[in-house]
């Protein structure tokens, strides 16, 4: 990759983030980089994407204890947050000790959207990234902080979405 790695967002109420993500992994792999893509609220599910970027040889690591605090608030949020330094601990010491040219961190925006880390907190995790890596962070809730470090700003904009038609979202499309 490029001499001088940048940061990436990809946010917003609208659907794309994590396929937009995913794309670019896919051309990055294509081209021989090493690549690490971690999720954070959601499950692994073998049969997903996810198995595919396998396939093909990105590291893949589903933080599936750090559930959204939205869909499962039965889950405490001392609990949560000691999950997410953990997860975040486990991820500065990969990107530090391995040599990768991608990082993707899908919903990782989330985790300050959610009240999980403080946006002080996710932008020192961006600033302590070594200099050559690409950095993708996705999620809705960029705060204005989060987006000033980044170089790449994309927000994705709800405008219409079968769902709001009472329409269920369909495996291989939405899900």
């Amino acid at each position: 990759m490029a001499e001088k790695g940048l940061i990436h967002i990809y946010t917003g109420e609208g659907k794309g983030k994590t396929t937009s993500a995913i794309g670019l992994a896919l051309r990055a792999r294509s081209r021989g980089n090493k690549i690490l893509f971690a999720q954070f609220f959601k499950e692994k599910d073998d049969l997903s994407e996810l198995s595919l970027l396998e396939q093909l040889g990105v590291d893949v690591v589903v933080f599936d204890a750090i559930k959204s605090p939205f869909f499962h608030p039965s889950i405490g949020r001392a609990h949560l947050r000691e999950e997410t330094e953990k997860a975040v601990k486990t991820l500065q010491k990969v990107i530090s000790t391995h040599a990768l040219d991608l990082v993707i961190l899908d919903e990782f925006i989330c985790l300050v959207s959610e009240d999980v880390i403080s946006e002080s907190e996710a932008i020192a995790f961006m600033r302590q990234k070594p200099e050559p890596l690409e950095l993708v962070l996705t999620g809705r809730g960029a705060t204005e902080g989060i987006m000033a470090e980044a170089d790449y700003v994309t927000y994705m904009k709800h405008i219409k979405h079968p769902y709001d038609r009472g329409i269920k979202a369909r495996r291989g499309i939405e899900i």
